[in-house]
């Protein structure tokens, strides 16, 4: 069964961290997009990040820029979202997802991704 398996979030304090854990199952990331999204009450899913597998090339929306860093390991099949400097507006279910077509640029702007994660809640208290 092919499916994305999230670790992570929780409640932290502002200006703390976290790290996000994105895990393929029946599946590997190779030649795949894997974006982080994330989702908040009455607002559409936003992409925060994403990286190519292939290439490691990588994306971030301006609002996390310099604080989020995504990264994958091959080895464990597991792509990561490092979260720095939260503040309390970063607050909302985090979501990974992965798609591995040929306009996955465009999906990932659309947020049409092929395969999702269940979501983690990252709560950031001021």
């Amino acid at each position: 069964e092919v499916q994305l398996v999230q670790s992570g979030g929780g409640l932290v304090q502002a200006g703390g961290s976290l790290r996000l854990s994105c895990a393929a199952s029946g599946f590997t990331f190779d030649g795949y997009l894997i974006g982080w999204f994330r989702q908040t009450p009455g607002k559409e899913r936003e992409g925060v990040s994403y990286i190519v597998s292939s290439e490691g090339r990588t994306s971030y929306a301006d609002s996390v820029k310099g604080r989020f860093t995504i990264s994958r390991d091959s080895a464990k099949n597991t792509v990561y979202l490092q979260m720095n400097n939260l503040k309390p507006e970063d607050t909302a279910v985090y979501y990974c997802a992965a798609d591995s077509n040929n306009d996955y640029f465009i999906r990932y702007r659309r947020a049409l991704m092929d395969y999702w994660g269940k979501g983690t809640l990252v709560t950031v208290s001021s």
